[in-house]
């Protein structure tokens, strides 16, 4: 599919594919998102802020240039932004696709990183050369002030021009925990929240640390996505009980939001509002506990993304809307068009 080159969130032309539980497609504008939801349902998003996480420097012990991606974290807490999961690339920037970015300087434990104002030590090497776990050094308050003046956001080859913050902030955007914006939330805008009310359908949020999409090399990529804090609030599953209660449904913005929300309905109790660490893949053998939809970018097979799908619906559906999202152009990545795919019947769990 062709990728969406502009970083316009919600463009006039944006196409929205429906999905529905028995495999039949339907295009329409994606404007006319709340029409294809029911009255009674509830749509929940991440409400996320994305990091300017890409940061670049130098190697200290060899002196080569480097960009820093940061990937992960332990929790959402404010005050835990020390230790991250981090994928390093050599010289270069967004302009070469990073399927050919430059490998690191080898990097071993100890290595200390400028980046900018900030100076971070790699603690160790996670079983590849790209992925390591690092530490900051300084008080909290200048590690947040060094990533917030030195970082940028990640971003792609796709997307020529240099992106800003506010180009990866969603309108509800709140705590600054994403590496790379939850983009399924670029659809909401005022107009949509209005015709959710009017139409009887509930809006709700959690924030989930969304992770990276792609670091370049197979190998790395099958390990995506990792695990990914959250929090959960307790609106939030009032507003899923009280629906699965008068029979509507659960659709997720996203595919950071359909894995906050099945795995805590995984544990023990059920859904409970609270923190919570992602450490699950959704996938073909996931029997679905609470969400019975979702509304999503256009992923390519192959994708973590696209591996999440096949949770809702079968392979053959899936590939059948790949070739549809094909022949009507469909633009693909975080500023690409939408779809919103109807769970199953045959993909939840006996016990929801």
């Amino acid at each position: 599919m062709k990728a969406a080159h502009v970083p316009s969130q919600r463009p006039r032309d944006a196409k929205l594919l429906v999905v529905d539980s028995q495999g039949g497609l339907r295009h329409a504008p994606r404007a006319e998102l709340a029409g294809f939801l029911q009255p009674g349902d509830v749509l929940v998003a991440n409400d996320a802020a994305t990091l300017p996480a890409s940061l670049s420097g130098l190697h200290a012990r060899t002196g080569q240039s480097i960009e820093v991606r940061l990937a992960g974290r332990r929790s959402l807490a404010v005050d835990d932004v020390r230790e991250f999961t981090a994928i390093v690339f050599g010289a270069g920037d967004f302009h070469t696709r990073t399927e050919d970015r430059a490998l690191p300087p080898e990097l071993r434990a100890g290595d200390v990183l400028r980046l900018g104002p900030l100076t971070a030590t790699v603690l160790r090497l996670l079983d590849h050369p790209r992925l390591i776990a690092l530490r900051f050094e300084g008080v909290v308050d200048d590690i947040w002030a060094g990533i917030a003046r030195h970082g940028k956001p990640i971003q792609y080859a796709h997307v020529g021009e240099p992106l800003a913050l506010w180009d990866v902030w969603t309108r509800v955007a709140a705590l600054p925990v994403a590496f790379e914006p939850p983009s399924a939330g670029f659809v909401i805008d005022w107009r949509l929240l209005s015709a959710l009310k009017a139409r009887g359908v509930v809006f709700a949020t959690l924030t989930h640390a969304a992770g990276i999409s792609s670091t370049g090399d197979e190998v790395l990529d099958r390990r995506l996505p990792l695990d990914e804090p959250y929090h959960l609030p307790a609106a939030t599953v009032r507003a899923v009980t009280q629906a699965r209660q008068r029979g509507g449904r659960v659709i997720a913005l996203g595919t950071t939001v359909a894995r906050a929300l099945e795995h805590a309905a995984s544990r023990p109790g059920g859904l409970r509002a609270g923190e919570g660490l992602a450490d699950q893949r959704l996938g073909p053998q996931t029997q679905l506990r609470v969400v019975d939809g979702i509304v999503s970018g256009t992923h390519e097979p192959g994708t973590s993304h696209f591996e999440l799908l096949r949770a809702f619906t079968s392979d053959a559906v899936l590939y059948r809307a790949t070739d549809a999202l094909e022949r009507q152009g469909y633009l693909t990545h975080e500023f690409g068009d939408s779809v919103l795919i109807e769970r199953e019947p045959a993909k939840v769990a006996l016990a929801a």
